[in-house]
């Protein structure tokens, strides 16, 4: 019996500053910012984790695998 695959964040959308706001997940979900930062801290999304800023809010991040392509920042705009 296989796992159920965890899903990933495919694209993302982002505000006037560049900043991050909304996600859209491998099954087609659409999560905004806080509600993204809650699925990757209950484990259900992969490739990512949570971190606390100097600013004390906490934020996503992909994890650090060395490969530059898969980082947040490189996500499609949908």
């Amino acid at each position: 019996m296989m796992n159920q695959e965890r899903e990933r964040f495919v694209a993302a959308k982002r505000n006037g500053d560049g900043d991050l706001t909304e996600f859209q997940t491998s099954s087609g979900r659409v999560l905004d910012y806080q509600q993204a930062l809650q699925e990757v801290q209950s484990g259900s999304i992969e490739g990512v984790n949570v971190f606390k800023g100097r600013d004390g809010e906490m934020y996503i991040r992909g994890d650090a695998d060395g490969d530059p392509t898969n980082n947040l920042d490189q996500l499609p705009q949908f």
